[in-house]
């Protein structure tokens, strides 16, 4: 299900070639090393904000307020590019290989410096009448916003089929029939082991991809080993002033047959295969973000929670040097307990243990009637 590294290239290439080919640069930059070990997750990184394990309190400075309404996506698909905040400037990325800095003229005017690939350029961002950002003008040409998650925003598509049809036709389905020894199952509530990890829940709200409750209880269960790794992970993030907030856990597995037939076939990298099995359908996989110890409140993160969209890859370069510190935060904590990181969602992490349970399609009541 995962997109290839080399088809992310070729997209990120052609973005390159297309911004630089408008503004007027004499050549695209070449693909580098280090661009590859960002595109297949590694350490290596093109610009700061990341996390630093042996520095942690090293937190990057809030983005400037006038700044934070113009960071975002400009553009249409093969000439894209990224306004984002890193080490307390504001810079134009294109491609994630080009990357300037916009020295600020007046509040929503900014130069490229004329060293650049570019040339002197004048960057001017556009706003409407209620001053909300529409768009950018880099030279003569006009770029528009592309959608963004703001704050609050939940993103949702609309289902192939309405979420009713999508549940009954689930629910008649049979999970795919599986071979071998398994470990037997063992589901434990995580903020049972640990009350200071908190639920946010979508799937038992409308406040997910579907927009629609697909369980009846707001409940997060892993199998214990993975249970009591969660746990170890958001004692280590106290430390750092952090606490864990879980968006999906245990997933029964005719839910995950409802995403897939549920979304665009364009859009299925961002949901797992039921003939395949998700990882959450066993267990060992959770959906989680940080939030602040001191207000309780979740963190803003590099793009919002299932959306499907660029924002969501763990090496997403765009938003605040904070934002993307805080996601690499999250990920060295689960990483430290045997997790992975899945490679198009920052907030997915699998347990290394996941090959040895079983699929499951016990619904949440079920699970608590069973037990003794």
């Amino acid at each position: 299900m995962a997109l290839s590294a080399l088809r992310k290239l070729l997209i990120m290439a052609l973005a390159a070639l297309s911004f630089c080919a408008a503004v007027g640069a004499q050549q695209a930059p070449a693909l580098s090393s280090a661009a590859a070990s960002l595109v297949e997750g590694q350490k290596a990184h093109l610009f700061g904000g990341q996390f630093d394990p042996n520095h942690p309190a090293a937190v990057p400075a809030e983005v400037k307020p006038e700044w934070a309404a113009l960071i975002g996506e400009y553009g249409p698909d093969l000439a894209r590019f990224y306004v984002l905040e890193d080490d307390g400037e504001l810079r134009i990325l294109a491609g994630w290989f080009d990357l300037e800095t916009l020295r600020p003229v007046s509040p929503d005017v900014f130069e490229l410096p004329s060293s650049g690939l570019h040339g002197a350029q004048t960057v001017t961002f556009l706003r409407d009448a209620a001053r909300a950002v529409t768009g950018v003008r880099v030279g003569n040409l006009v770029y528009g916003r592309r959608p963004f998650d703001g704050p609050g925003q939940v993103f949702q598509i609309t289902p192939l089929k309405p979420v009713a049809e999508l549940r009954q036709e689930a629910l008649a389905a049979t999970p795919p029939v599986e071979e071998g020894a398994f470990r037997k199952p063992d589901l434990v509530q995580l903020n049972q082991i640990d009350p200071s990890i908190k639920l946010d829940i979508r799937y038992a709200t409308n406040r997910n991809f579907l927009g629609a409750p697909l369980y009846l209880e707001a409940r997060a269960y892993m199998q214990r080993p993975a249970a009591e790794a969660v746990m170890r992970a958001s004692q280590r993030l106290h430390a750092l002033g952090y606490g864990l907030l879980i968006h999906d856990s245990y997933r029964p597995w005719y839910v995950t047959k409802m995403f897939w037939e549920g979304t665009p076939p364009e859009k299925r990298i961002f949901v797992a295969d039921p003939e395949q099995g998700s990882r959450h359908n066993r267990g060992c996989a959770v959906d989680l973000t940080l939030y602040d110890l001191k207000t309780g409140e979740p963190v803003r993160m590099t793009g919002g929670y299932d959306e499907m969209s660029e924002r969501s890859y763990p090496f997403y370069p765009g938003g605040t040097a904070r934002e993307r510190w805080r996601r690499d935060l999250l990920r060295w904590a689960m990483e430290a307990e045997g997790f992975t990181v899945y490679e198009e969602e920052w907030w997915h992490f699998d347990y290394k243990d996941w090959k040895q349970y079983p699929i499951m399609n016990l619904t949440f009541e079920q699970l608590e009637n069973s037990r003794p």
